[in-house]
């Protein structure tokens, strides 16, 4: 992870979260915070990919579609720019139970933030 973010313009923090299990399974972040914050991440990125309303309009287009409901889900990358930050987070491929976040500053060229936080995304779910 501390590769991932050295690698990343601008990166101030990554994490990966457990989607199974809703934990924060790693990080690396320029700053201390407390736990509490970081657990409030794990609970936020679970709720973005697969809260309850989510998954009901997966399983919405699913049905509509004639497809199976199952545990595919539908959102792979979601960025949100908040007042000073970049925020990318990235389901994994290999590993779509896994969700790594990315913070960086919005200065950041934002295409140059996706294009290497997508690039670190196999390292990282080959360390998972």
């Amino acid at each position: 992870m501390a590769k991932a973010v050295a690698s990343i313009p601008e990166c101030l923090a990554g994490g990966v979260v457990d989607m199974d299990s809703g934990m924060l399974v790693g990080v690396k972040t320029v700053d201390s915070h407390p736990q509490e914050v970081l657990d409030m991440l794990s609970a936020a990125t679970h709720d973005l990919f697969q809260g309850p309303n989510v998954v009901t309009i997966e399983n919405m287009f699913k049905k509509a579609r004639g497809l199976d409901l199952d545990d595919f889900h539908y959102f792979k990358e979601i960025i949100v720019n908040s007042e000073n930050l970049i925020h990318v987070f990235i389901r994994g491929k290999q590993n779509p139970q896994y969700v790594t976040t990315f913070v960086c500053r919005l200065s950041a060229n934002l295409g140059m933030v996706l294009t290497k936080a997508r690039a670190q995304m196999p390292i990282l779910e080959a360390a998972i």
